[in-house]
């Protein structure tokens, strides 16, 4: 892959950590609220289920991101 496309899965590593996070934080002050127009809505477990869904996509975000960023600078 080019030094291009690193850094496009980068940016979209650190989209997915940001929305997935901004939602998670956003789900502990209004529990009814549909997160991210209801696309969690079918995860069981309820507001802890969807909780625990955004909160992995926001650490699968952050380790893509990483791993981008480690392959498109590598250290000599």
């Amino acid at each position: 892959m080019s030094k291009g496309g690193y850094s496009a899965v980068q940016i979209a590593g650190m989209v997915l950590t940001v929305v997935s996070a901004q939602a998670a934080i956003r789900s502990f002050f209004d529990h009814d609220a549909r997160q991210l127009w209801g696309v969690f809505d079918w995860v069981p477990g309820g507001w802890g289920g969807q909780l625990v869904a955004l909160l992995v996509l926001a650490v699968v975000g952050m380790a893509l991101t990483g791993w981008a960023h480690a392959r498109a600078n590598p250290k000599s």
